[in-house]
């Protein structure tokens, strides 16, 4: 499956790339998100829990970030699994791209392959709930820019196009696919 959008933050695109890669930030605007840990440089383990109609499960996994060109792009691949639930696996291209000195755009690509029961639920269910959580995400990222400060930050996020799985900084762009796939926890 790939899923592919953009999105408008109120911030300029330094502020944007921080805020993204902000783990504890991330980590209470993604729902369901339970814990983002770097094991590494660029690599984490996460845990998270989530559901897609009668599926529901905790997953755990790995993110790492490669080709990354900071502030503009990285790439971010992942691999969670929440047991007989199911898995995903894959990985993201993100990029910032400046709009005005208070404005950055973030587009981003993802590729995933989902296996296991959560295959089974079907594509539909599949990005409803993707939809849904990503809207949510951004809600909560618009806000905790806002209470970060700063005139760029006063806006908060507003969308730029279609609601998709949306991830800016590494962990966000992640931690927001997966819950567009998996649902809300």
């Amino acid at each position: 499956m790939e899923l592919k959008g953009e999105r408008l933050l109120a911030a300029d695109r330094a502020t944007a790339w921080a805020a993204l890669n902000d783990t504890e930030m991330l980590k209470g605007c993604v729902p369901g998100c339970e814990s983002i840990v770097a094991t590494g440089e660029n690599q984490f383990d996460i845990a998270m829990t989530a559901a897609v109609g009668p599926v529901k499960a905790r997953f755990k996994g790995k993110l790492a970030l490669v080709d990354i060109d900071q502030p503009n792009a990285y790439t971010m691949k992942f691999e969670v699994s929440g047991g007989p639930t199911g898995f995903a696996r894959g990985d993201a291209r993100v990029t910032l791209a400046e709009v005005s000195p208070t404005q950055t755009k973030l587009t981003y690509v993802a590729n995933a392959h989902v296996g296991g029961k959560l295959a089974q639920v079907g594509s539909r269910l599949i990005d409803a709930a993707a939809g849904a959580t990503a809207d949510k995400f951004f809600e909560a990222f618009g806000a905790q820019l806002a209470a970060r400060g700063g005139p760029s930050a006063q806006a908060g996020a507003a969308p730029a196009g279609p609601v998709a799985p949306a991830r800016i900084g590494f962990f966000s762009l992640l931690l927001a696919f997966l819950k567009r796939l998996f649902g809300r926890g």
